[in-house]
């Protein structure tokens, strides 16, 4: 037996869009399923007869970047199945999101010994095929079941994903498990199918309220587009991320605050892009940004960071020139 053409990868997976809360236990589709939101790389995982291998969420091939995940499905899946789930490492009891992007840089020679010394885990979350049938029409709570007799004989690296239908306990999750690195809580319909490609879930992440230095921005100093952010680490001022687009008003009393820099900047008129956005640092073009003498700014972020960098836009949320700049730091 083997999987039909249509379920053989690259497959569009069901995907989620945000929202600021939790929705109530009747607010999905027969009923919500709450899961942890993990901060990985989004896989599926395949096997198709005796051969397996792992595909991103854009349709790329991982196969050869987790070795020891795939020896792990080759050893306690049955033929022809499909695993939603997510690819993590954890790293010192918290998830390293440097760490699984290191695997893609890797040479294929060195990639034996970060399995050896980092190695990954794979939290399952759905089936979309199992014993070589489609799944995807299912309900979730039909497709749970069946992903939770299959894994009821796994051993690490290999685990089901928990899941719960008690708000509370997914609002304690939102709350309690950002410490090890966790983003949030992914919400799900008890009635629904697995749409490939549609935003039928919904993600609520965490944030957390920080100062940060604004030293730069993007657009006019007048009427900045976006804010360009800056913590101060080991006594430097360092660009860890930007804001998301501002809107007309905060962007106009900005520019009233926003001077020219009175002395030398620490920063240079022109980043690389990797500075601002961590998932386009092999971007070529530089950006010109606009320098400005760095006031402190109130933002909100989620717990996903990269070293000191911030891997997604901050949101802005208020100005505090009362503030002095040299005590904000990472």
């Amino acid at each position: 037996m083997a999987l039909p053409v249509e379920l053989r990868p690259p497959l569009s997976v069901a995907l989620a869009r945000p929202m600021s809360g939790l929705p109530s236990e009747n607010g999905m589709p027969g009923g919500t399923f709450y899961e942890p939101k993990w901060d990985g790389f989004r896989t599926l995982i395949v096997r198709d007869g005796d051969q397996v291998s792992m595909w991103s969420r854009q349709g790329k091939d991982l196969t050869r970047h987790f070795p020891e995940l795939i020896s792990a499905a080759a050893d306690q899946l049955p033929p022809d199945v499909v695993v939603d789930g997510e690819a993590v490492i954890w790293r010192a009891g918290r998830l390293s999101f440097d760490d699984l992007q290191r695997r893609l840089t890797t040479n294929t020679g060195a990639l034996a010994r970060l399995a050896r010394d980092s190695p990954a885990s794979f939290a399952a979350f759905d089936i979309l095929a199992v014993a070589g049938r489609d799944a995807r029409a299912l309900a979730l709570r039909d497709r749970r079941a069946l992903l939770s007799e299959l894994a009821a004989s796994w051993v690490p690296p290999l685990a089901l994903s928990p899941a719960t239908t008690d708000t509370a306990e997914a609002a304690g999750w939102l709350e309690t498990m950002t410490a090890a690195g966790v983003e949030g809580v992914v919400a799900k319909g008890a009635a629904q199918p697995y749409r490939g490609g549609e935003r039928q879930w919904v993600k609520v992440k965490h944030r957390d309220t920080l100062d940060a230095v604004c030293a730069a921005v993007i657009g006019a100093r007048s009427q900045p587009e976006a804010l360009v952010l800056g913590l101060f680490i080991d006594g430097e001022l360092r660009i860890v991320g930007r804001s998301t687009p501002l809107r007309v008003a905060a962007s106009r009393a900005l520019g009233r605050l926003m001077r020219p820099p009175a002395r030398g900047h620490p920063w240079p008129e022109r980043i690389k892009p990797g500075a601002l956005d961590r998932f386009n640092s092999s971007g070529r073009d530089l950006i010109d940004i606009t320098r400005v003498e760095p006031i402190v700014v109130e933002v909100s972020s989620d717990v996903a960071r990269s070293g000191y960098s911030f891997r997604h836009a901050l949101r802005y949320l208020r100005a505090r020139p009362e503030l002095p700049i040299e005590e904000v730091t990472g």
